[in-house]
């Protein structure tokens, strides 16, 4: 039995389909962990999505932005984008099925266990994991209630980019949603920063990338995401390994055994090409 971390796919699922044979799955025995982004950009993304639904209890999935992008199209608070591939789940059949499937996915997951905790971006450097925890479930139960119009015409934007002055119930949930889904670098007061995308090398030196943050309250424990495709090389950062390795941008998809960290890849065609992360 082992437990696979796969990165964002972004709607391709023909590298999915030739990376779990390349690991040779065993749906009997195996389980897999999504961070993530399971649509939107590639080719497949209805047919991505009904997959990872149909993997049932052998599979665990957060939810990333354009996971989250999605359901604010469908239930009318976004508006899609030029590069967008969601009409075909929109338009589908079963659409409203895999809609409501996808709106009760965590935005965070924990197994004590493997003492692995999965999340699609990040976690806020001065939460511990009860406290992240906690966020979530605020956010995940907001997001599940049954006035998703006023959950999901409110908690997208930057204004609540700082753990202190989330005063209300949506500032918090809409802070949890951008750490949980957006986050990549913080300001050294562990404010969030929303434009910067390139790789640490690269980017403005007053930024930290979130991993990076000292006194970071989860350091000892082990993450894996995704969501940072400029990021580099798949390899354990502060304990925290992100695993997206731009499969839509034409490069590889890439899943981490947990149990001895462990890496395999599969190369992807790629759909579309990049313009400045995603």
């Amino acid at each position: 039995m082992a437990t696979y971390a796969i990165g964002d796919l972004q709607g391709c699922l023909d590298p999915l389909e030739a990376l779990l044979e390349q690991i040779r799955f065993d749906p009997a025995a195996d389980r897999l962990w999504f961070v993530g982004d399971l649509v939107n950009r590639g080719p497949q993304s209805l047919e991505a999505l009904r997959f990872v639904r149909g993997l049932g209890d052998r599979a665990v999935t957060v939810l990333g932005n354009h996971d989250i992008h999605l359901l604010g199209c469908y239930f009318g608070t976004r508006v899609a984008r030029g590069r967008d591939t969601l009409a075909p789940i929109l338009e589908a059949e079963d659409g409203d099925e895999l809609i409501d499937w996808l709106r009760r996915q965590p935005l965070l997951h924990h197994d004590p266990g493997l003492d692995w905790t999965l999340v699609h971006a990040g976690i806020h450097p001065a939460w511990d994991l009860p406290t992240a925890q906690a966020a979530a479930r605020e956010t995940e139960a907001a997001m599940q209630a049954d006035e998703p119009l006023t959950f999901f015409g409110e908690i997208f934007g930057n204004q609540s980019d700082h753990p202190d002055g989330n005063t209300t119930p949506i500032d918090r949930q809409r802070f949890a949603i951008n750490v949980f889904t957006r986050m990549r670098y913080c300001h050294a007061d562990g404010r969030l920063d929303f434009a910067e995308k390139r790789p640490p090398a690269d980017a403005d030196p007053a930024l930290i990338p979130w991993f990076a943050m000292p006194e970071r309250a989860m350091a000892e424990r082990r993450i894996v995401f995704g969501h940072w495709s400029t990021l580099g090389p798949a390899k354990a950062r502060a304990n925290a390994w992100g695993i997206d390795q731009g499969c839509l941008w034409g490069h590889q998809l890439t899943a981490l055994r947990l149990e001895d960290e462990a890496l395999f890849a599969t190369n992807c065609p790629g759909a579309q090409k990049p313009k400045g992360g995603k």
